[in-house]
């Protein structure tokens, strides 16, 4: 039998330590290198995953080539931007990087959840405890083709009792834990840590782009309560559930903003170059009083020279709207079969460079209902005001993510034991141990 897909696990940073890392968001508009100094935080509040002061040192982005819907299409392209980009933000941080991580975008994001119990015959709960119920709940097979990106333990129980975080040192009959495992498609991440590893470059790690996004724009307050992140990207939108302080569900369609460029040049006969300016100065996915005396210019396909033509901007906003509220309607659509229906109460933090579109926010009230706000990355300081934007949220989560590496549970299962042996193996599972507890 073949060995699955192993991601590479990134090494937890320690409270008290600081360290330089280097953040690869790759996707369909633009590829992003962040370079930052990460340096324990004088101070953190109860619940804060932010332990450490960021500050970005260098940043590096450009037009993404060789990618598509989050998906590498043209290795050579994918390769030959990654590289320019990583180059730009280390001339500027006047550092030279080895190891990166990476977003993971593509792929059909999804979740699966597993459950397992052990019993412990009524003695106080010790970290070997915790480790085999947990080995037991990522005992199950994920399914075929998928490859594991999270392993994020959402709650323990003991004798029944639900909502228990922390069970070392209590005392009970039986342990019980719920693990959420977040996948992706095993072609799309092989395919993408070889573009990176083909511009000489190690990946330290991997995470979802909602996730980290998450990280990035959240308040703790928030994802306590109960929060839903919509990473509205160019080529698909993704969406991670937050709830008691860690990510439950995750999910994905493959819609974004380019779709809305693509309609707009269909749609008007238009230049994309000339469909992507529009839908950026002018665009809008609610109508106003004024959309019928405002005029948008552009040329259209195959012609040339100065003879522009002209449609009201209602004629845009009548193209734009209908595929915001189709993105939407999926994703509420999904969240319901999920078990996470929409309502009053519901908080959704919009993200993502689509996010910025007008109108988004309030399409997103209606449709999804709850409150609704744009996010921004926070907690991190150096960026340029450009970057400070929902369009970098994901790009800035992959610094806080060191963070809150130690929160995953990483089991190998026999692919890792057929790749490094037993003894590799057992290697791996004493240091989970030691960093976790």
């Amino acid at each position: 039998m073949k060995p699955q897909l192993v991601l590479p696990r990134l090494k937890p940073l320690a409270s008290r330590r600081s360290a330089t890392f280097a953040a690869l968001d790759v996707g369909t508009s633009k590829i992003a290198c962040l370079i930052a100094r990460l340096t324990p935080a004088s101070q953190t509040a109860p619940g804060d995953w932010r332990t450490h002061r960021v500050r970005v040192l260098g940043i590096g982005h450009q037009r993404s080539l060789g990618v598509k819907n989050g998906l590498v299409i043209d290795m050579d392209e994918a390769e030959r931007a990654i590289r320019q980009t990583v180059d730009a933000a280390e001339r500027m941080a006047g550092v030279q990087i080895d190891r990166v991580i990476v977003t993971a975008s593509g792929g059909r994001l999804a979740s699966e959840h597993f459950t397992a119990k052990r019993a412990i015959g009524g003695r106080e709960v010790a970290a070997a405890d915790i480790h085999r119920v947990l080995e037991a709940s990522a005992a199950h097979h994920l399914h075929r083709g998928r490859v594991a990106v999270h392993s994020l333990p959402t709650g323990f129980s003991l004798d029944g009792v639900d909502g228990i975080r922390e069970p070392k040192a209590m005392i009970g009959e039986e342990l019980g834990v719920d693990l959420h495992v977040a996948t992706c498609d095993h072609a799309a991440a092989r395919n993408l840590l070889l573009a990176v590893e083909r511009g000489h470059l190690g990946v330290a790690g991997m995470a979802a782009a909602p996730y980290v996004a998450g990280l990035s724009v959240l308040e703790p307050d928030e994802a306590e309560m109960g929060v839903i992140v919509v990473d509205m990207g160019a080529g698909s939108t993704s969406l991670a559930v937050f709830a008691h302080g860690e990510m439950t569900h995750l999910d994905a369609v493959t819609l974004g903003g380019n779709h809305v460029t693509m309609d707009i040049a269909r749609g008007l006969d238009a230049r994309l170059a000339d469909a992507e300016r529009l839908k950026t100065f002018h665009g809008s996915a609610i109508s106003s009083t004024s959309d019928e005396r405002e005029t948008v210019s552009f040329v259209h396909v195959g012609e040339h020279g100065h003879h522009k033509a002209h449609a009201p901007k209602s004629h845009l906003v009548r193209i734009i709207r209908p595929r915001i509220e189709e993105t939407l309607e999926f994703l509420r659509d999904r969240l319901a079969r999920a078990g996470h229906p929409s309502g009053p109460s519901r908080r959704i933090v919009l993200t993502g460079g689509a996010s910025q579109l007008t109108g988004a926010a309030e399409s997103a009230r209606r449709i999804l209902g709850g409150q609704v706000r744009v996010g921004r990355p926070i907690g991190v300081e150096g960026l340029p005001d450009p970057a400070r934007s929902p369009a970098f949220a994901a790009a800035a989560g992959l610094l806080v993510f060191p963070q809150v590496a130690a929160r995953e549970y990483f089991e190998p299962h026999r692919a890792e034991r057929t790749a490094t042996g037993t003894d590799g193996y057992m290697r791996r599972v004493g240091r989970w141990l030691k960093e976790s507890f």
